[in-house]
This record gives C-alpha cells, structure tokens and sequence, in this order.
C-alpha cells in the first residue's frame, strides 16, 4: 500500500527540516491503515517500531512516498514494513530517507490479545 504525506511549515523542526516526531507518527498512523484493511473485524494496537534511524533531513515542501507491506503475521500481531522515500525536487533523484519495520497486536474490547487467522485477511483489500 503506498501513501503519501506533503510537508508542511507545521511538521518542521526549529532547524527547518521535518520533525522527526511527526515522521513517526505517520509512520504509525500509516501501518494502522494497513492492518485494519488487510483485517477488517480486529481492533489494533501498535507495540513497537524495530528500528528508528533517520538517513537524511527532509525539506519544507517535499512528498513522502510511504511503502507498506505485511512482513509477518504471527498468533495475535501483524508486522509492517515501511519504507519511506523522497524525491529531490531540484534534481529528481528519489532516496529512501527511513525504514523500519512496526508491530501491531490484535486486541479484543477488553484488551486482551485476540487471534488472527489468515483467512481473517479481506481478500478484496487494497493490501496486495
């Protein structure tokens, strides 16, 4: 599933560059998107990004290209790889700015993990 996010002045740090905070956040918000289209039914949480390494600074006014794919389905969680890229404007070569990989767990309405099945997953979903 590709996404995309437009920086914008209010996700830039005091540097001028985008907060790395804000970076996560859609990161987090991205991959949540995914799961609950991919398994339509579960309640997800998210329980931890595996690495958080910025490669670059990002620009005022660049499009986040942000590439999400199911890397692993275990009892209860579902993990997402995220790979975000972006084009330079100037020079129209294109650089993978952040990677990682989060895990969300599937949650019933007390909070106690609930199974995922693979046929769970929504067969007409825009998750390849």
């Amino acid at each position: 599933m590709d996404h995309y996010k437009l920086v914008l002045p209010e996700h830039l740090n005091h540097y001028g560059y985008l907060f790395g905070g804000n970076l996560l956040h859609w990161i987090d918000e991205i991959g949540y998107i995914a799961a609950n289209l991919q398994f339509p039914g579960h309640e997800f949480v998210t329980i931890g990004l595996d690495n958080v390494v910025f490669k670059q600074s990002i620009k005022l006014g660049s499009i986040l290209k942000f590439d999400t794919n199911l890397t692993r389905l275990g009892k209860t969680a579902a993990t997402y790889n995220v790979k975000v890229s972006c084009e330079d404007r100037d020079t129209g070569s294109i650089a993978q700015v952040f990677e990682t990989n989060i895990t969300f767990v599937s949650i019933d309405k007390t909070g106690k993990k609930k199974p995922i099945n693979e046929s769970d997953a929504d067969q007409g979903s825009i998750i390849p």
